[in-house]
């Protein structure tokens, strides 16, 4: 008897394999340790506001990096990945390393994991470190006007929602077009499959939060461009999630980009002259 798909043409053990990024890329484990071994290094050259609280919980933290004072400075605010369930904004210090050398400031946020929160508070954390930052930023010689996002994996996805959320309805004194711009890698639009597969035994992901969290189901607020990258060996869900997304928003573009995987293409943004710090520097118009 032939399984029974559950999303698309994947049956549950298909569906599986195809987001267990983990299992796919044999050297996953040196990929993550290096991510944290670097940020060691690069809170210690760069970092110069750690551990900035922007919420009420512990969990609600960010860094900020680059070179203090300056004048006003385009933000690059940044998500981690972890499926939601896993790492720490510690973990991903490095991506300032690519960044800052073009005059960027960098914000690396943390938040709430799932399952101590459901996806609906870890959005509103998110949203909170983007409000946060723009009444803040100033203070640490950023320009509030110019705020773009990134995230990586689940970090991508928070980057769309930031893209996809009325910050207006949410703060009377901000535009809903606070932030000017996203861009996703490998990042994760759609998240049916993800109700779908093994992530959801600790995500637990019903309908209404599909429906509600889902960026090709929700409007883009505003013009600004957004760039969905992925690794051209990440497989099919990972380039149909960017490309469904770029179908349905506006200004937007979906690339795959070689030689990639799920885990090497992060090491990129460490690199000031990678093809994927380019563009996140020609979308803030640093170039």
């Amino acid at each position: 008897m032939t399984d029974p798909t559950v999303f698309r043409q994947y049956t549950r053990a298909e569906l599986d394999a195809e987001y267990d990024n983990r299992a796919k890329v044999s050297e996953s484990a040196v990929h993550i340790a290096w991510y944290t071994e670097r940020s060691v290094a690069t809170r210690a050259h760069l970092g110069f506001a750690l551990d900035l609280s922007y919420g009420e919980s512990h969990e609600e933290t960010l860094d900020l990096f680059g070179v203090a004072g300056g004048g006003h400075k385009p933000v690059h605010i940044f998500f981690h990945g972890g499926y939601w369930r896993a790492m720490h904004k510690d973990d991903f210090s490095f991506v300032a390393d690519g960044l800052a050398p073009h005059g960027a400031l960098i914000a690396v946020v943390n938040y709430t994991l799932i399952p101590t929160v459901d996806m609906a508070r870890l959005i509103d954390e998110c949203r909170r470190s983007v409000l946060w930052l723009y009444h803040n930023v100033s203070a640490y010689g950023g320009d509030p006007d110019q705020m773009y996002v990134s995230g990586h994996s689940a970090g991508g996805h928070i980057a769309a929602m930031m893209m996809a959320t009325d910050f207006a309805a949410l703060d009377a004194n901000v535009s809903n077009d606070i932030v000017k711009g996203a861009c996703g890698i490998s990042g994760l639009y759609d998240l049916e499959p993800i109700r779908q597969c093994f992530l959801n035994e600790v995500l637990g992901l019903d309908d209404v939060a599909v429906a509600s969290f889902s960026p090709v189901l929700l409007e883009k607020h505003g013009n600004g461009p957004v760039e969905l990258i992925h690794g051209d060996a990440e497989g099919d869900e990972f380039a149909r999630q960017s490309n469904d997304l770029a179908n349905v928003w506006d200004n937007t573009r979906a690339k795959p980009m070689a030689p990639f995987d799920h885990f090497s293409i992060m090491r990129e943004l460490a690199r000031d002259d990678s093809e994927l710090t380019g563009q996140i520097v020609s979308m803030m118009g640093l170039d």
